[in-house]
């Protein structure tokens, strides 16, 4: 059984159209050249809109670049959600939520691709400027944990310090990637033994 997850206001309005031609066209030329050699001319062209009508919507390249992340992020956190079985045990749905983040890290292409070629470009949008993406982990988390809470698998307290360790956790993460994804019994462990007690989920024989 799945359960609806939206994001808080705020966060809905900043999250970019899914379908928007512009950013696939941006996205696109991102992966092929990167961003800083990508042009807003080849972006409009890839669009198929001219240039002006391009600057109407974005003013400059960095606005482009601060949409396709959002949307990018957006997009991760609804594969994350989908792989979630909402019946299952909470350590268990714990344990999912992790391992697909883990994999969504290493498999998104254009954030490999800029942390690796181009990490001065993206670096600000990524740290002194994550608000945005942090908002959209934060208000996913917190809708995960209360709904935990509702169904009485987790007691009620404040989750607004928890869901912001954890989405700080998730950025660390994606900026210091680990020379090698942790196995699916490493994660189980990890999850069992400290980030499911963390949040306040009870795993039976565990101390």
């Amino acid at each position: 059984m799945r359960t609806e997850t939206r994001p808080s206001a705020d966060v809905a309005a900043a999250t970019p159209d899914d379908q928007d031609p512009v950013l696939d066209a941006a996205l696109a030329a991102f992966l092929d050249f990167g961003i800083r050699r990508t042009s807003m001319g080849e972006i409009a062209r890839r669009a198929g809109i001219s240039p002006a009508t391009l600057y109407r919507r974005y003013a400059a390249k960095s606005d482009v670049v601060m949409a396709v992340g959002l949307r990018e992020a957006s997009r991760d956190i609804a594969a994350i959600d989908a792989r979630i079985d909402t019946s299952a045990p909470p350590a268990e749905q714990l344990t999912q939520m992790y391992l697909e983040v883990s994999r969504r890290v290493r498999g998104n292409k254009l954030l490999r691709r800029v942390l690796d070629t181009e990490p001065e470009t993206v670096l600000p949008r990524l740290t002194l400027e994550a608000g945005p993406l942090l908002d959209i982990g934060r208000s996913y988390l917190a809708d995960f944990l209360v709904r935990l809470q509702r169904e009485g698998h987790v007691p009620a307290y404040d989750v607004t310090p928890v869901v912001d360790w954890l989405a700080r956790h998730a950025q660390s993460e994606t900026l210091t990637l680990a020379p090698s994804a942790p196995s699916e019994q490493e994660v189980r462990d990890f999850v069992r033994h400290h980030l499911a007690p963390f949040v306040g989920i009870t795993v039976e024989g565990t101390r």
